[in-house]
């Protein structure tokens, strides 16, 4: 299977109507491509708190449907990364959108747990209620956006659902890079599945981002990792490994402790 993340830049002295062209190309332009994936909030920023509300957007709005356009034309699944959503009751959400190759809507997440304690998006936006997986014709991926990283229900109520490569689409700040390594593998290691993370590049109202886009495999070894700045990073993997790991080191049957919210 061929993925390729995007770790798209973003900086204030681009538009977001700018960058959301721009975003397409970048998906376009990896025609062949099984999965592609962008990050958090690349339309507006994951810290730019301040522009939020501006730049809310209805489910169907312009990101919708420029994404949804680009996986058509380049005949890919496509995680979207996510975009400030406005419901129709007002409330903003961290909202992922899942297209398939022939340009329909997959799937819809809802980030579920909100970043910045008692300010930015945990006080800005609401939290999603759902864990969400797609199936894809390879394999089954399990969607997560950011901080949903440091909370390991998320990721085995994921595995428990089917879900065999998950995905983590992210806005995560340079100075805490170290973690974002050490929770992918961790989350890959615990569930015994793929991890592919795709974090951006740039600097959003002066937090500087990680990058550092990352694979990792059931096992826990990284298959590939990006830089610091906008790149593409490309990887192929074989999804049926998930399934051969989990056989040979069958460490998730031995699991004693919630099983009873497994029944």
């Amino acid at each position: 299977m061929h993925a390729s993340l995007i770790q798209i830049a973003v900086n204030p002295d681009e538009s977001v109507n700018s960058r959301r062209e721009r975003a397409a190309s970048l998906v376009v332009a990896q025609r062949g491509a099984d999965l592609v994936l962008l990050p958090e909030l690349w339309p507006v920023g994951a810290f730019s708190y301040t522009e939020f509300a501006d730049e809310a957007e209805p489910l169907l709005g312009p990101t919708h449907d420029v994404m949804a356009k680009a996986a058509a034309e380049a005949g890919v699944w496509l995680h979207a990364g996510s975009f400030v959503e406005r419901a129709e009751d007002g409330t903003l959400y961290n909202t992922t959108l899942v297209f398939s190759p022939e340009g329909e809507r997959a799937a819809v997440y809802r980030k579920i747990h909100l970043f910045g304690f008692d300010k930015g998006e945990a006080v800005m936006m609401g939290a999603g209620q759902e864990l969400v997986s797609v199936a894809l014709p390879e394999t089954v991926i399990g969607l997560s956006t950011c901080y949903d990283l440091r909370f390991p229900e998320l990721f085995r109520g994921l595995a428990d659902a089917g879900a065999e490569t998950l995905v983590v689409a992210a806005g995560w700040p340079d100075r805490r890079r170290s973690h974002w390594t050490l929770l992918a593998r961790a989350r890959a290691v615990e569930n015994q599945a793929y991890v592919l993370a795709v974090g951006s590049a740039g600097t959003h109202a002066g937090i500087r981002q990680a990058g550092h886009s990352i694979v990792v495999d059931p096992w826990g070894e990284v298959l590939a990792e990006a830089g610091h700045e906008e790149e593409v990073l490309t990887v192929e993997f074989d999804p049926a490994r998930t399934a051969t790991v989990r056989d040979q080191f069958p460490a998730l049957k031995d699991r004693r402790l919630g099983l009873a919210a497994r029944r």
